[in-house]
């Protein structure tokens, strides 16, 4: 598992700088034992209505893609805009 971290945990360094342009940012929260990467967007992430887009199109794609066996990927702090 500390391998599978680490990979996804490299996955998002690759996201960070453009999540930071925006004063944001994301935080590993935990890896499910059924390969669900759960997430906390962090400051301007947090509440900004594009986080959706962001979660789907940035972040979890680019931890896919880098990391193939993840199944998921989930914010914990994340509610869908109205």
């Amino acid at each position: 598992m500390i391998e599978l971290t680490k990979r996804v945990e490299d996955a998002l360094e690759q996201i960070r700088p453009y999540l930071k342009a925006d004063g944001g940012n994301v935080s590993l929260v935990e890896i499910t034992d059924d390969n669900i990467v759960r997430l906390e967007l962090l400051g301007a992430c947090k509440s900004c209505s594009m986080s959706m887009m962001t979660m789907k199109a940035g972040i979890e794609e680019t931890i896919r893609r880098s990391v193939p066996e993840i199944t998921g990927v989930e914010a914990v702090n994340l509610t869908a805009m109205v």
